[in-house]
């Protein structure tokens, strides 16, 4: 079944085969969200008298029996039905009858679509932030454990200045919550209301929009009904790109643990049940997860350069090129997910050695920390540079392994309850509560 079918006359089959592509697997992750806009589409159409409160009833009591198969995972789409919009009016005209038949009056597949999507969206974007509460967590209990480990700073893959597992592990800490930023950024595009634009021109039936926007928990409006329509692909492109700056954290944190536990670091290392082996190098143990996580992530890197060019010279008003994303986007947020996982159970069991800078190969790393001893002196910063610059050079040169960095976000005051404090009050601001409240009303 075709929404857009007028008469008998059939698509050709190798022209649908080719349309449809793989949007009936994608379309199934958006059955609830389908099923929850048409609840609160219904609900409008009755409060402007385009259906009765028995055909509302009527209709949101079979679309609450759709629902729960969708939550179950039990929803499917029969094979000569075209997507899950098809699906959802077909199974309710089947019940309902004529009623079934009034559910799509005042909207589109588009504004459907679009619904749909932002939903999702919106949904992906807070379990994306749930996952990353634990490994944040993680990292900063780590963080406080190995603040007294030193390792070596390098800056150009050169030796450069003592660092500690402390600032290492609090690092990627805060830089989640700059990721986090993002994503809330991308969550406050996605959260806006886009239904009710039709087919990206409105509609002339005398609809209300503020409702369906409060019902399903929206924040605001799409008001501009050209824009709500030029949204979609915007909407897919800034969330890829807050995943993209997550997936960028992982990554190079992952880069740093596949260079740490090499043997010519030998900074951490693993039980041997989290490494992989060779099979003629009877010594290996390789950091593969490190690696396929770094991978994942930088592919992930490269989503919103796909969906900004999968989009590239598209005027306004809708292309059926937007049905492509979902084969790039949706998978996106599991293989994310699951690196996080991965991540903090590799992180979870690390193991630091201690004393890494007793060893003389990291004298220099304290090369600075004697030319600032020499400027508390009285020293001229420059002097004292060149005085310990010639020791070096003339093979005289002298230092302890006695820190005292005190400052803010140094060795000895890492911060980590500031960068706590500034994720918590991050999180606090996307709001999930108000969305939750709104949807278990509509569905209840």
């Amino acid at each position: 079944m075709k929404l857009w079918s007028k008469d008998n006359t059939d698509t050709s089959k190798q022209v649908e085969k080719f349309t449809v592509g793989k949007d009936k697997e994608f379309d199934l992750q958006l059955a609830p969200f389908d099923v929850m806009g048409s609840m609160a589409h219904a609900r409008m159409l009755a409060s402007v008298g385009l259906l009765t409160n028995d055909e509302l009833n009527a209709l949101h009591a079979e679309l609450k029996n759709i629902l729960q198969l969708a939550t179950r995972s039990e929803l499917t789409i029969d094979e000569s039905i075209e997507d899950i919009h098809s699906q959802v009016e077909f199974l309710l005209t089947q019940k309902l009858g004529d009623t079934g038949k009034k559910i799509h009056s005042a909207r589109s597949r588009n504004d459907q679509v679009l619904v749909d999507i932002k939903l999702f969206l919106r949904n992906e974007i807070e379990e994306l932030v749930n996952s990353i509460q634990p490994f944040f967590h993680l990292l900063l209990e780590q963080s406080e454990k190995y603040k007294q480990h030193l390792l070596p700073g390098y800056t150009h893959l050169q030796l450069a200045m003592p660092s500690s597992f402390g600032l290492w592990f609090g690092a990627y800490a805060e830089s989640l919550v700059d990721d986090v930023t993002t994503l809330k950024a991308a969550y406050e595009v996605v959260n806006k209301n886009p239904l009710g634009s039709a087919a990206g021109y409105g509609s002339s039936f005398p609809i209300n929009r503020t409702l369906t926007t409060q019902l399903l928990g929206f924040a605001d409006l799409n008001y501009n009904v050209v824009y709500a329509q030029m949204g979609r692909g915007k909407a897919e492109r800034i969330t890829a790109m807050a995943m993209a700056n997550v997936a960028d954290t992982l990554s190079r944190m992952s880069m740093d643990a596949c260079l740490y536990l090499n043997q010519n670091f030998d900074f951490i290392s693993f039980p041997p049940a989290l490494t992989t082996g060779s099979s003629i190098m009877p010594h290996k143990k390789n950091p593969d997860v490190f690696e396929l996580i770094r991978s994942h992530c930088n592919r992930l890197k490269a989503l919103p350069n796909e969906i900004m060019l999968m989009t590239t010279n598209l005027p306004s008003g809708y292309h059926r090129d937007l049905q492509l994303l979902k084969e790039h986007l949706f998978p996106a947020f599991q293989i994310l997910k699951d690196c996080l996982q991965m991540a903090s159970l590799m992180i979870s069991n690390i193991s630091v050695r201690e004393n890494i800078l007793a060893h003389e190969k990291y004298q220099y790393a304290f090369s600075v920390e004697e030319v600032n001893k020499l400027v508390l002196q009285g020293v001229p910063f420059r002097d004292a540079y060149k005085q310990v610059g010639m020791a070096i050079e003339e093979g005289r040169f002298t230092y302890n392994t006695e820190l005292r960095h005190v400052h803010e976000g140094s060795i000895g005051n890492l911060g980590n309850d500031r960068i706590q404090s500034m994720m918590q009050q991050t999180v606090s601001q996307f709001g999930f509560g108000k969305v939750h409240e709104a949807i278990a009303e509509l569905t209840k």
